[in-house]
């Protein structure tokens, strides 16, 4: 009864092992994913012009984008979880901020997939005030809180990259110039904003996508450690002893 008792427990443990593995190395996955859609949204993102929000090449980069941000909270995770143990609270406070970058940014991409063409037709005074949060143009029109918000989730796009990739070089698990592009990238975004005019600012989006999708393949490409199961032997002699005790 006590020996296959253990057994069990060992069995457990060994598969809760395992199923962490896979668990990172989706994320690992889904991190490449989420690097290479950042590269590819900016090569084929439309004009922001008015006459672009009811194109099917408008819908069809921002349902990418709403992907993206998707494959960027779990490849997220998989990037922290690997290394948190060495991370440190430089580590956690990166994570969060980058994370909070992608659900925010989840929810303009939506917008602008599903919303922005309807209302385009029915109110492109609107859409047009919406394109000019991007454009940096002003809006004839009250948006409310909205362009904080996009300035704000600009704010944690530099400082999420920037303190989880120094994070990630103190770790020492992952590429370490890999953590260095990725925290390279939030500020350059941040000169590159400031100084090319859109749509060239576009620009600062390759540095990040490449060290998003370094790691991943970082975490997916690595070798692990099989997970051995115990002889039966070595199990009763263990209980024995035990039991001797």
């Amino acid at each position: 009864m006590n020996i296959n008792r253990q057994t069990t427990i060992i069995h457990k443990e060994n598969t809760m092992k395992l199923t962490t593995a896979k668990l990172i190395r989706g994320a690992g996955l889904a991190a490449m994913a989420a690097g290479i859609l950042f590269v590819v949204i900016q090569i084929l993102h439309p004009a922001d012009v008015l006459a672009s929000v009811t194109t099917t090449r408008w819908a069809i980069v921002h349902i990418l984008g709403v992907i993206m941000c998707l494959c960027g909270l779990f490849g997220l995770i998989g990037l922290y979880g690997r290394q948190a143990d060495r991370a440190g609270w430089l580590g956690f406070v990166g994570y969060l901020l980058f994370s909070l970058f992608y659900a925010a940014t989840i929810a303009f991409q939506f917008v602008e997939a599903f919303v922005s063409p309807v209302l385009a037709r029915e109110t492109p005074r609107y859409v047009q005030g919406l394109l000019g949060i991007v454009t940096s143009h002003t809006s004839e029109i009250s948006l409310g809180a909205l362009p904080t918000i996009y300035a704000a989730n600009g704010v944690l796009y530099m400082l999420g990259a920037l303190l989880f990739g120094f994070a990630t070089i103190r770790a020492n698990v992952l590429p370490r110039w890999a953590g260095g592009l990725l925290a390279f990238s939030g500020p350059l975004a941040a000169i590159i904003q400031l100084l090319a005019p859109h749509p060239f600012d576009r620009l600062a989006a390759l540095p990040m996508g490449l060290a998003l999708a370094w790691l991943g393949y970082a975490v997916v490409s690595e070798r692990r450690a099989p997970v051995s199961e115990p002889l039966p032997g070595r199990a009763n002699s263990q209980l024995s002893q035990t039991g001797a005790h």
